[in-house]
This record gives C-alpha cells, sequence and structure tokens, in this order.
C-alpha cells in the first residue's frame, strides 16, 4: 500500500491561492478514478477537483471556507502499491447547481449500498397534518442534540414529515433506525392530544464562504469607501412600453426579446455622450478618476449561488437588438454559472433591476470601484393628472447612486433627467445628433 497526495492545480488566470467551498468527500471514503473531491473558487468561477486514482481518503486539506495556496496539499489517499505525489487537472468551470442532497453525495462512495427502507403508509393523521408528526410530547434527546441515522432513515423521515430529533433511537448511541421510526410513527397515531404548536429553539449556523463571501466583502467596501448619494426620478414610460410592444410583435424569429433593459442601455449611452465623468472608476488610494471611453454596462444578475454582475462591453457600439441579444447571453451564463472571467469584469457603470419584484424605491449600492449604478423599479399603472383628467399611465421610478466626491448632486440630476426624457419619447434614443 503507498500513499498518494494531491496538490491543488493551478485553476488557471494566474491566481496564486484559492477558497475552498464544497467537500465531496470525507476521510475514509473509497473513490475511484475521476470521482470529484473538492471544488474551490477563485473571483467568481468554480472549478471541480476529480481524484485521478482509486483509492482511500487518509486526509483532507483544509475546511469549508478556507484559502489554500496553489501547490498546496488538498487530499492524501491510500492507494494499491507505490505512492506519490501529483497535481490534480481540474475540470472546467461547474455549473451552479444546487448542492446535492446528503443521500446522493454519500452514493457517490462504492461503500456497501445502505439499508433499503421498508415502505410505509404513515397514519392517516400524519398526513392531515405534517406539523402534527413532527412533534412528540416528550423530546427523547436534550436540546441542541444532533440524531444519528442513517441517509435513508432521514430520507424516509424527511418525506414523511418527521423531526428525528423528537425519535428515540436504540441503536448504538443512539442511532436511529427504520424500526425506530415506525414505532414513532405508531405511537403517534394513539396520542391525538399532540399539538403541532411547539417552540422551535434550532439554531442553525451557516459559514459564509465561496461566492457569497465575495458578495459580502465588495458590499462592505463600498459601503465604507464611497459616500453614496441616492436620487429618484419619476419615468413615464407608456410610450417607451407601447414601441417595444409593437417591436417585439415584428421582431424576426433570431431576434431576442426586448425588454426595458435595452433601450435603458441605449439611453445611458446617449447621456453618458453629454456627461462622461459618469462613465469612471474612481482609484481612492491614488486618488484617480479613470475615465472610460467605451461603456461598458454590468447588468447585476440574481442566480441561485447569490449577486453576480456579468458586463455588456462597448454598449455604445451595439444597437438595441444586439444590447437584448447580449443581455440574455449573459443572464444565461450567469445563472447556469458558466460565466467567465471575462464576462464578469470590466464594468464602468451597472445597472440593478428586480423586475416585476423591483419595488417602489430602492438604495443601490455602487458596484466598487465605479461612481455610478442605476437601479429601475417596477412599473405601475397610476393615475396621472394631464391637466384637465386623470388618465392612467404606466409609471417607473429610476432609483440611483451616485459617489458624492466625484459626482456633484447637480450631475446625477442632470443625468437622471437625460435619461427620463429619452425614454419618455422614446424616438430620441434612435435620433443622432
Amino acid at each position: 500500500m503507498g500513499e498518494y497526495i494531491i496538490k491543488l492545480p493551478d485553476v488557471g488566470e494566474g491566481v496564486a491561492e484559492a477558497e475552498l467551498v464544497e467537500w465531496n468527500v470525507k476521510i475514509g471514503d473509497l473513490v475511484r478514478e475521476d470521482t470529484v473531491l473538492a471544488a474551490v473558487m477563485t473571483d467568481k468561477a468554480t472549478v471541480e477537483i476529480p481524484s485521478p486514482v482509486d483509492g482511500e481518503i487518509i486526509w483532507l486539506g483544509g475546511e469549508i471556507g478556507q484559502i489554500l495556496a496553489i501547490g498546496s496539499p488538498l487530499v492524501r489517499l491510500k492507494i494499491e502499491g507505490e505512492g506519490h505525489v501529483v497535481e490534480a487537472t481540474p475540470a472546467k468551470p461547474v455549473k451552479a447547481e444546487a448542492p446535492a442532497p446528503e443521500a446522493e453525495k454519500k452514493a457517490e462512495a462504492p461503500k456497501a449500498p445502505a439499508e433499503k427502507p421498508k415502505p410505509i403508509t404513515p397514519p392517516a393523521a400524519q398526513k392531515t397534518s405534517v406539523a402534527t408528526s413532527r412533534f412528540s410530547a416528550n423530546a427523547p434527546r436534550d436540546e441542541g442534540e444532533k440524531p444519528l441515522a442513517s441517509p435513508a432513515v432521514r430520507l424516509r423521515a424527511k418525506e414523511a414529515g418527521v423531526d428525528l430529533r423528537q425519535v428515540s433511537g436504540t441503536g448504538p448511541a443512539g442511532r436511529i433506525s427504520h424500526e425506530d421510526l415506525e414505532a414513532f410513527f405508531a405511537r403517534g397515531s394513539q396520542k391525538p392530544g399532540v399539538t403541532a404548536l411547539s417552540p422551535d429553539n434550532s439554531v442553525k449556523e451557516i459559514k459564509v464562504v465561496g461566492l457569497r463571501r465575495k458578495i459580502a466583502e465588495k458590499m462592505a467596501i463600498a459601503k465604507s469607501h464611497i459616500p453614496h448619494i441616492t436620487y429618484v426620478e419619476e419615468i413615464d414610460v407608456s410610450s417607451l412600453e407601447e414601441l417595444r410592444a409593437t417591436l417585439n410583435a415584428n421582431k424576426r424569429a433570431e431576434q431576442s426579446k426586448l425588454t426595458i433593459l435595452p433601450f435603458l442601455m441605449r439611453a445611458m449611452v446617449r447621456a453618458i455622450a453629454d456627461q462622461p465623468q459618469l462613465n469612471a472608476l474612481y482609484d481612492d488610494e491614488a486618488n484617480v478618476i479613470h475615465q472610460h471611453g467605451g461603456v461598458h454596462i454590468g447588468i447585476a444578475a440574481q442566480t441561485p449561488n447569490g449577486l453576480v454582475v456579468p458586463v455588456v462591453k462597448h454598449a455604445e457600439a451595439r444597437t438595441l437588438w444586439d444590447c437584448a441579444a447580449e443581455v440574455n447571453l449573459l443572464a444565461d451564463a450567469a445563472k447556469t454559472g458558466t460565466a467567465t472571467r471575462e464576462q464578469l469584469s470590466g464594468s464602468t457603470i451597472t445597472i440593478t433591476s428586480l423586475g416585476s419584484m423591483g419595488g417602489v424605491v430602492t438604495t443601490p449600492v455602487i458596484n466598487y470601484p465605479e461612481v455610478a449604478i442605476i437601479g429601475v423599479n417596477k412599473i405601475m399603472t397610476r393615475p396621472m393628472w394631464d391637466g384637465t383628467n386623470f388618465i392612467p399611465r404606466k409609471m417607473m421610478n429610476l432609483s440611483s447612486s451616485f459617489d458624492h466626491r466625484v459626482i456633484d448632486g447637480w450631475d446625477a440630476a442632470v443625468f437622471i433627467q437625460r435619461i427620463k426624457t429619452l425614454l419618455e419619447t422614446p424616438a430620441l434614443i434612435f435620433v443622432e445628433g
């Protein structure tokens, strides 16, 4: 028998370290070649680390959330034959998928198959009220004590709506078996007086790692460095919505459906031409403003793992339809976790929108080190006075924040008023000069 050491490989982009965001194995697991051992993240790309050999896990090189240097030992395996040290070859960036259930993760290791649960139909009283089956009159273990049970038992309890903390275990160290679960079901049907309203004193500890930690760090930097000024303006988008509906009804099959974002992007390009100081990055350490000619618009996008900002490069050189196609492409890449580092960097100004959930007013946090962010609120039909009567109009607020160190309130107001004019009279977006 020998020992096989896998080192953290160079995951690209010239980085010197990576964050350990997921373990798919534990000490004692038997793994086969190509079994995914762990996932690490650098910047906003997640990379899976596979095993190059069959073996038994005897040592893990860190905890979730730990920063590891490239080339440091990651996993040690016990293998047949002579052992040696290698660097694993990483896979391509993985999709941002929800973590696999515990039972599925453990099924990856070639261990003896878990005990197959016997089919059981919970009593009728439990079917009508899941909460009733979750609690017993007397807790069989101390508060906070974690119940011991196999993945199969846990899955079966979850499907039946049973809290395993309330089930007595007859196995070693109080381990809960299928028979214990069946006994609990039987007892539950004989206790009609059990109340469904019981206090829950549990506390779940969630470690902030990976993308969520990077988001937290960036938000903290933005709020600690930038004195924000937020400017809110009401915009009548009735004409814009009519134009958008007409264009969508007559678009070609290969063209992307237009949302309000491509119109806003084109309006921002026109407004930035008059006020280029809004399209800039502020290096507050060197006290230098980098004013960009190219308008690279970040689009804040919510993903299953958190907020990311893919970037539409050179919006000044794109048509309305081209902007729409690029927004769709980047949004899909962000949500599936396939966005590249290039697609997630280089913005000079950002748009943030929650779509129909956009609220009436927001206070967006600037994407540091940019100096402006445009927040899109939801469209609502409201009665507006036209001088004679109240008429229904489609109204939308823009809630925008600016770095008050380099953008004066007057300049911020002029910028938003220019965008307002363009969106309320959308034909102006397409008129040059």
